[in-house]
């Protein structure tokens, strides 16, 4: 029978300083995702921020190929890790999303896109727990993971009650569901690179996978074929997609290996909401904070202490 290649065994980091560098990529993301709409929607294409995002991002690790010998030599060691194929493929997880966060995040607001993405990350994370896709190993389907993620979908109900039929936008929630599985996926893929090698190196491979999936979607889309705008924003803050990419990856990289693909997830809930439900709150003409939806927003962060109670020791048997 056929055996995943052993890993090394993941670093003795305390579950709370994991999960508080999960939170701060959580933060990011959400910086991220109003960033890339905003600047989608001052162009006048959605995609638009997501090319900017990748490509700025991209520019970013090559540069740190040039200065972090760390990044070459656990690219080198890759050569040797004997990993699966589909552990290279979690950058591909993340340009979906950043794709997708472009054209739902301007529709529905920062705040209800981060609960939806729970939905799909929760039950994204139990999947990737329970097959040992992670670098963490192989994580029972207890009663309290179960229940956080059932939580983490009750919320995404209950941040819609007060909306109008015709607003739910249910396409753009299922597109946010879809991109919470993307980034299950891409934790625990690139987890899985970077137990291997090094956490640059795992940065690395994420936007190499992210490059051409963003570049391939927006051409697709349209943003390529449709020209460039000759009027471009002029605040930096909206080009800092990329940057804040290279944070949130670092940190999912760092959290995975240490608690699994859920309590990462859900633990980077806690981070984005906070800056999500802030943004939605100051930016103009915003949808703002309904009660419903900080009842959404006090259920997600609930379902992230469900989570983590009772947690287990992975199960690294083979």
């Amino acid at each position: 029978m056929n055996r995943r290649p052993a890993l090394p065994a993941v670093e003795a980091l305390p579950s709370w300083v994991a999960l508080a560098v999960a939170s701060v990529g959580g933060v990011a993301s959400a910086l991220q995702s109003a960033a890339n709409a905003e600047l989608g929607e001052r162009v006048g294409n959605a995609s638009f921020g997501a090319v900017v995002n990748v490509l700025t991002g991209s520019a970013i690790v090559l540069v740190g190929l040039v200065v972090l010998p760390s990044m070459r030599h656990g690219l080198r060691a890759l050569r040797h890790a004997r990993l699966p194929w589909w552990a290279y493929l979690g950058g591909v997880g993340g340009g979906l999303f950043v794709t997708i966060a472009a054209y739902a995040v301007p529709v529905v607001g920062v705040a209800v896109f981060t609960i939806a993405q729970v939905t799909g990350n929760s039950l994204g994370g139990l999947a990737v727990d329970r097959a040992g896709l992670a670098p963490a190993g192989r994580l029972p389907l207890t009663a309290p993971r179960v229940g956080g993620a059932l939580l983490g979908v009750a919320a995404v109900a209950i941040a819609q009650v007060d909306r109008p039929i015709g607003d739910l936008a249910v396409d753009m929630l299922a597109l946010g569901v879809l991109g919470g599985v993307a980034v299950a996926l891409q934790g625990a893929f690139n987890g899985r690179v970077s137990a291997a090698s090094t956490t640059p190196a795992g940065t690395a491979v994420n936007f190499a996978g992210a490059l051409p999936t963003v570049l391939i979607a927006a051409s697709l889309l349209g943003v390529l074929t449709s020209g460039w705008s000759s009027h471009l924003p002029t605040e930096w803050y909206l080009y800092s997609g990329g940057t804040l990419g290279v944070v949130i990856v670092v940190c999912l990289l760092v959290s995975v290996r240490a608690v699994g693909v859920l309590r990462t997830g859900l633990s980077v809930v806690a981070g984005q909401l906070g800056g999500a439900l802030l943004l939605d709150a100051l930016i103009p003409g915003g949808p703002g904070a309904s009660p419903a939806l900080l009842a959404g927003a006090a259920l997600t962060v609930a379902a992230v202490a469900v989570a983590g109670r009772g947690s287990r020791r992975p199960d690294r048997s083979p």
